[in-house]
């Protein structure tokens, strides 16, 4: 494999990726958080948290994954 001609991440693209993964898990949580089967908030959270934060972990890989491809596309050209 050829080295990388610089970082492929910089502070401001981590703030990006921190903003973006954080909006997500908010909205994910407040939409799965209703479908948990119990009626103790404590559960509820629990459980809606962990569904969550799986989630915003698979949109996490899914934003790298982009950034990588756009990367390569710009060298191509």
């Amino acid at each position: 494999m050829s080295q990388q001609e610089g970082k492929s991440y910089t502070p401001v693209s981590l703030a990006v990726d921190a903003v973006l993964v954080i909006t997500f898990f908010a909205i994910i949580y407040t939409l799965v958080a209703p479908h948990v089967p119990s009626h103790n908030q404590v559960w509820i959270t629990v459980w809606g948290g962990l569904t969550a934060s799986c989630m915003s972990a698979v949109f996490w890989l899914c934003i790298q994954m982009f950034r990588v491809v756009l990367k390569a596309q710009r060298a191509k050209r």
